[in-house]
């Protein structure tokens, strides 16, 4: 048997987070087939909100067994967006089985964890540039890691210049490279938002 799961996220560079999802499955002996939308090709570009997401996809017809939603804590906190994601489960796909992955305060918090694939994704691996990340356990305190990984990238490509204009437009794929590659095994695993998205899933996995 196959479990069929939905993922929607902020923007389609969190589809990153699908080879994870596969993995804690296959981890546990389970074949999970993951579907992430790209609501902007499929003619629904209102939809902006986890509501509007989920109605969206429902309205495709597809079943599935699991939904899994990714949002920001931001400002709001854990909780307030655990409490958002659940009404609009209730509210667009009432008894289906859900999971909220909320990273500490954004999902780049996690990927900060990680030298070797932001200098690999900023095509100069072997670059010396001091990056001075934040050690794991400040990640989650810092107020905007997406700006603090933009400006890491920048630096650690070591471009300048109308070559680092370029790359620094490129930073919704360089993101997408770097979750998708992301070791959830190394210095993420120790992240407390990080653990309670692979216990959840666990659990979910379970009881599916």
């Amino acid at each position: 048997m196959t479990l069929r799961i939905l993922f929607t996220g902020e923007g389609t560079s969190d589809n990153g987070l699908v080879p994870h999802i596969e993995m804690v499955a296959a981890e546990v002996g389970v074949s999970a087939a993951v579907t992430a939308p790209d609501f902007g090709r499929l003619d629904t570009r209102n939809c902006h909100s986890v509501a509007e997401k989920l109605k969206a996809a429902r309205w495709m017809g597809d079943h599935y067994d699991l939904v899994i939603v990714h949002r920001d804590a931001d400002r709001a906190g854990r909780k307030e967006r655990c409490d958002e994601i659940a009404q609009a489960v209730l509210d667009e796909w009432p008894g289906c089985p859900h999971i909220a992955v909320i990273p500490v305060r954004a999902l780049e918090a996690w990927l900060l964890v990680d030298e070797p694939g932001i200098r690999r994704v900023a095509e100069n691996p072997n670059g010396r540039q001091r990056l001075s990340l934040p050690k794991a356990a400040e990640v989650e305190r810092i107020a905007d890691p997406k700006k603090l990984l933009q400006e890491t990238l920048a630096t650690a490509s070591g471009l300048s210049g109308r070559r680092l204009t370029t790359f620094r437009k490129r930073f919704p794929r360089h993101r997408h490279k770097l979750l998708q590659a992301l070791d959830s095994k190394g210095a993420v695993s120790t992240l407390p938002s990080w653990q309670m998205f692979i216990r959840d899933l666990n659990r979910a996995i379970g009881q599916c």
